[in-house]
This record gives structure tokens, sequence and C-alpha cells, in this order.
């Protein structure tokens, strides 16, 4: 199972989290087309940085070119030295805050520590949730991508709403509505579906200390809408007194639901790290993001024989979350699905069942980890008219999985393979890759199916050189000829 572990010792925020993505592989490319698709104007500036030391990966979010966010320097002028102020909406780093409502303002051309910076574009404040919904899912972008990225903002929202006491859709972002905010989140979630990521880990969550100040005035951090979604998270405050988690680092967290805690069994494979803005002295601000495949973590014992250690290496426990529905709209049904996997869920099913009094209805079931279990089960009675959640666990056997590409004549498309010990047993195209290769070439999908197959085929059983006697078609080896009159 591959899995990815957030080491939050720096806190988290939009741009460090999109600087590691791309630090631990996340093609630069998927990143820079999710936000195209917003057709915002904006664009990402990627460069190299150094934090205590440390080789990091900086992401800055330009519009029409310019840093979109107030007072950012120009990429190539990262200052190796951090300055002691408090800093508000105009502070150059991604702490974006919202509030109940909007107001217009500008920016003047100096950054809060007196360095001159180029004037950027004037941000459009004041976006609500609908307006920024609608933007989302108005885009080019995947589904599951949009899920991710609107179940943030509406995370964001709800906070806002609880703490101003104001209507969810009346809520209206202020610097979270800020094309910076929105590229943050967008982008994020798009690395976060590119990495193909199994499950997510996280440290405990470093948020600083000191005040920072807010639409509203001078609060303590971490900020009143980071505090509320961090809410049932582990968190501490520790080396600097500075603001290290922000609103949209704590929503991308919230989407992604991680298990706390130290760093699981892993086999790393890649390691990133994305800078934030501040360079503070003998601190290293940066998130470290590692990737790779999950391991166990055996005690001392005595070791199975190798038909029983392989038969069972990977059985592992789920819980089963069901709730039988006859009064819910079938479109909700399949938007609550969608949530679901979004949220994590290993799969979702929906069985037409006949209920009591001969009521058509429909049986939802979801396959999680244990640790995701309360979350889907609060997700499901939020969405659905269910008034309650049957949960029970159960033992999974599944097959080791990887991805390996072939190539067609409609492009790549990957195959996923399941292997028991070494020996393959399934391998099936990926149904997206399959779809927008048909999509483009504009070809039935089975079409492209059928080649994917073929290429895979073909290169677990190569067709063998000409007068090999496994051939088809070739002359009888023995030169018998029988059967040339059929």
């Amino acid at each position: 199972m591959r899995i990815a572990y957030l080491d939050c010792f720096a806190g988290i925020s939009g741009d460090m989290f999109l600087g590691a993505l791309i630090d631990a592989g996340v093609p630069t490319e998927v990143l820079e087309q999710a936000v195209a698709s917003l057709d915002l104007g904006a664009s990402l500036s990627v460069e190299r940085v150094d934090r205590s030391g440390i080789s990091c990966t900086r992401v800055r979010v330009l519009e029409r070119g310019l840093p979109a966010e107030p007072g950012e320097p120009l990429a190539g002028h990262d200052h190796p030295h951090d300055h002691a102020h408090p800093h508000g909406p105009a502070d150059p780093h991604d702490h974006a805050h919202t509030h109940g409502h909007s107001h217009p303002h500008s920016h003047d051309t100096q950054s809060p520590n007196g360095h001159s910076v180029e004037p950027g574009p004037r941000h459009v404040h004041g976006r609500t949730l609908s307006v920024i919904r609608g933007l989302i899912q108005g885009s080019s972008l995947a589904r599951p991508v949009q899920l991710r990225a609107v179940q943030a903002f509406e995370l964001l929202a709800a906070s806002e709403s609880r703490i101003h006491n104001v209507g969810l859709e009346d809520i209206h972002f202020h610097e979270v509505g800020a094309v910076d905010a929105i590229v943050d989140i967008v982008a994020c979630c798009a690395g976060i579906e590119a990495l193909e990521v199994d499950a997510w880990y996280c440290s405990a969550l470093n948020v600083g200390s000191g005040t920072v100040l807010c639409a509203h005035g001078t609060f303590p951090v971490p900020a009143p809408a980071t505090a509320d979604l961090l809410r049932g998270f582990p968190t501490y405050a520790a080396h600097v007194e500075k603001e290290l988690v922000t609103p949209t680092g704590a929503a991308l967290l919230r989407v992604l639901g991680p298990v706390f805690g130290a760093q699981p069994g892993m086999k790393v494979e890649r390691i990133g790290y994305g800078a934030g803005t501040r360079n503070p002295k003998g601190f290293p601000n940066a998130l470290r993001l590692s990737v790779g495949e999950a391991a166990e973590v055996y005690a001392a014992a005595p070791v199975p024989s190798q038909s029983a250690s392989q038969s069972r290496s990977n059985q592992a426990t789920i819980s089963v979350l069901e709730t039988a529905l006859d009064d819910l709209s079938p479109q909700i049904l399949s938007w609550v699905a969608e949530l679901v996997l979004a949220a994590g869920a290993l799969d979702v099913m929906l069985t037409p069942v006949i209920m009591k009094k001969g009521r058509p209805g429909t049986l939802l079931t979801v396959l999680c980890r244990p640790d995701q279990s309360e979350r889907l089960e609060q997700l499901l009675l939020r969405q659905t008219s269910t008034l309650g959640v049957r949960v029970r666990q159960e033992q999974r056997l599944a097959l080791e999985r990887h991805h390996t590409p072939v190539t067609t004549v409609y492009g790549e498309i990957r195959i996923k393979v399941g292997e028991q010990a070494g020996e393959e047993l399934n391998a099936a195209p990926e149904f997206e890759d399959c779809r927008a290769a048909a999509e483009r070439c504009r070809v039935p999908l089975k079409f492209v199916q059928q080649a994917a197959i073929a290429a895979y085929t073909q290169r677990i059983c190569p067709t063998p050189e000409p007068g090999h006697p496994g051939r088809a078609g070739d002359a009888d080896p023995a030169g018998a000829g029988e059967g040339t009159g059929l």
C-alpha cells in the first residue's frame, strides 16, 4: 500500500504543501494545468531555496506575471533573514484569513519588512462560497480534485460560520477568497490526486505562538478559523513566535483526514521539502513529505512457513459501514458516494434492496480503514437522511498492487497489476486513463481498453521470433505439413 507522511515540525501552509508535493515528484505541469483550468490569469513560479541548510522547493503564485500575495517579493529575491514584526493580512506568507463580510482595500508597494516590491495585481476579495464552488466546478479539473477543493472551502466556510454566527452561504471570503489562496488549495488537491497515495499520516502540528493581526483585531496564534479547523488534531507550540499553521493548511489537512502520530513503518521512496516564506535563523521553515510503501514492523516471533506467510501477508482489518435508505434522491446518493471516496474510503457500493412495506431502497456500503471509520460515519450522518449507521470490522485479504505503463496508439495507459508472492494474478487498464485517451483521440472507449490489454499481453508474452516453433503460422519444423488442406 502506498502511503505518505507529513512532518509538520514547522507547521503547514498551502504554499509549503505545494513545494513539498513538487519536491516529492509530482510534475509541475500537473499543478500548472490545474491552475490554468481556473482561468484566473494565475500561474506558478517554482524555485530552489535554502532553509537552515536544507534545499527546499519554494512555490509562489503569480497573477498576470506578478506576485499574487501582497508584499510577496519577486522570484530570486528570497530573503535569508527574518524580521521581528507582527504580521497581518499583508504579511508575505500564506496566512490568509476569512470573515463574515467583505470590504475593499488596497496594498502599497512596501512589504512589512521594509523591502520595496513590485506592485501586485489588485485582488478580488469578498468571494462567497457559492462563487468559489462555481469557479471550481466549472473548471476542467478531474472530479476527485474538484470534490477535495470544494470540501476544503466548505470546511473554511463552516468554521467562519461558527465563529461569526453567520449563515454558511452568507460568508464572504476575504484573503482566502483571493487568487493566491484559491490556487494554493486547488493546486494542492491536484497534486494529492497525482501522488496516488492510498493513506495519509501526519505528525503532531507545530502551530507556533505569539499573536496574529486578523480582519477583526489581534488574536493569539492559532487564528480563530485555524483553531476551529484543528479541533481534535494533536498540536503544540515550539521554537518561534510566529503563526505556523494557516487556515488553508488546516483545511487541506482536514480534507485529507490523516492518521496522526509517529511515522508508520514504511519503505520511503521519495522525500520532498516545501519551503515557507520566512527563513528564521536556526529554524528550518519547511514541510517534509515522505512517500513510499507501507511496511509491517514485526516483533521477534517464530517465522511461519513460506506458504502461510505468503497467503496471509496482505490480510488486514477493515471497517464496514452500512445504512439502508428509502427516502433519498438518487442524485444525492451518487454525490455522497463521490464524497466518501474523496475522503479516503477504500470502496463504496450502492445496492438496490427492498425494505419494509415493500418500499424500494438503496443499501449504502462503505469500506475503510478502522482509523477512518469515525470520520466517515459522521459524513454519512451529515450528508444522508439516515438515522443510524451499522459498523463492523472484517478481515480482508488483498493482492499487492502496482501500476505499470504501456504504450498504445492512443498514448500511454497505466495497467494496474495484482500480485501474490511475486505471481501476477490480475491486470487491468486504468479506466480514467482509457477514458481520457478515448476523449482525446475521439475513439470508442472499448478500443482503448483493448489496445492497452494487448500491449500489456505483448510485454509479458512477447511474440516468438520468425521460425520459432511456437510462432503461429510458421512452417511446421518437422516439415510434415499436416493440415495444409484445411
